[in-house]
Order: C-alpha cells, then structure tokens, then sequence
C-alpha cells in the first residue's frame, strides 16, 4: 500500500482495553512509514495482579503506568525539533482518567502529587482517534484474543472504564477529535473499513467528528 499523505504529525489512539487500538496504531503507523509508540502494558508487573485483585493491585499498576509513560513521552519531547510522524497507542492525559477509576481516595491523592511532581511536558497531538464500542463487544474481543490476564478483567470494571471514557471525551477539545465507533468495522482485518477510515482521518483538520459506519462488519 502507498504510505498516505496527511497533515497530521502526532496522532494518538485511545479507547478501553479490548477496542483495537495497539492494533489500528500499528497497522496505521507502517501505512504511514511512522514512528510507533506503545504504552506496553505487557511489561507492567502489576497488571495481573490487578485484574485478579483490583484493590490490591491498582496503586503500583498505576504508578508503574505513569512513571512508563513519562519517560517515554519525555524522550519524544527532547526530539520534537528532528520529530517524524508519530502514532501512539495512548494519551497521556488518560492517565488521571484510570487514577480516578481505580484508585481510592488517599490512593489518588498519593498518586496526584507523584503526578505533580513529575512535571510531565508531553508533545501535543494534532488529531486523537477515539475508539468507541460497547462493554459486550469489548469482552468478547479480550477472550478471542486470549491473553491470559486480561480474562480476570470484570465487567464492572469495563463498564466504569467506558463510562469514564464517555466522560473524558465528551469535555476533551485540547485536539481535533475523531470519535470511531469500532463496533461496527474492523479496519485491522477489512480493507474497505480500513480506507474508508483513513478517508476520515484524511478529512478531520479541526473540531470533532463523529465517524458511525451504517455498513456492519463481523467482530
């Protein structure tokens, strides 16, 4: 496929666990000859035990989480003058949407002066796509894919995550906004979702835009 040509050099992906969004970032970022940048979530060490005890294992998973992605998004900071296009898996500022979902009290206050202390300088996106897809469609995706920590995930949980989300980017105008609902397509494995979604992103300078396929494909 020819790498297309967009307007956009920083573009991130973001939705709940189970969306498609490392997935879609990385088919996106070789379309596009672009630098890949993940929140690897498969190195955090607490991750297993927070879904098998989310009381017991939600401050140091997100701990761990935002000291990762700090200093990930630190480095990219100091090569902003040399930067290539970037596709990135998360949004930093989704960080304080997974404290406040998972975390107590005294726990968030702990982890929002580690935060401030941290000082984080992220580079800017200049378009957020926003992975939509209902609690259902997200469980079935997380056991088709098998991972084996990821099938203690309860469904209470992802159904707090995605109203959080809902949330989040119902008030989020810091970037234009692409909101995807990826129920409906799988641009991964179906080429015309595929294209018919970079049309989209093609389209989107400023604002937001609500992308909703009449035309279903299989999960």
């Amino acid at each position: 496929m020819t790498p297309e040509i967009l307007p956009h050099r920083f573009i991130v992906i973001e939705g709940p666990i189970g969306v498609g969004k490392t997935t879609l970032a990385a088919k996106l970022a070789s379309t596009l000859s672009a630098e890949l940048i993940l929140e690897h979530a498969d190195e955090n060490p607490f991750l297993e035990r927070f879904y098998r005890n989310p009381r017991a294992g939600a401050l140091p998973a997100q701990l761990h989480f935002l000291f990762q992605r700090a200093q990930q998004l630190a480095a990219l900071k100091q090569h902003d003058l040399f930067a290539p296009l970037r596709v990135a898996d998360y949004l930093i500022d989704k960080d304080r949407l997974f404290a406040r979902t998972t975390l107590d009290e005294e726990e968030y206050r702990l982890y929002d002066r580690v935060h401030a202390q941290l000082a984080i300088e992220a580079p800017k996106p200049d378009l957020v796509i926003y992975l939509q897809a209902p609690v259902d469609v997200l469980l079935a995706r997380i056991a088709r894919r098998g991972i084996q920590h990821e099938q203690f995930i309860d469904r209470g949980y992802l159904e707090r995550l995605n109203d959080a989300y809902a949330r989040f980017f119902h008030e989020y105008d810091s970037a234009p906004l692409l909101i995807v609902n990826a129920a409906t397509i799988d641009p991964v494995n179906t080429e015309e979702d595929y294209e018919e979604l970079l049309a989209a992103i093609r389209r989107l300078r400023r604002g937001r835009l609500y992308y909703n396929p009449m035309r279903h494909a299989a999960l």
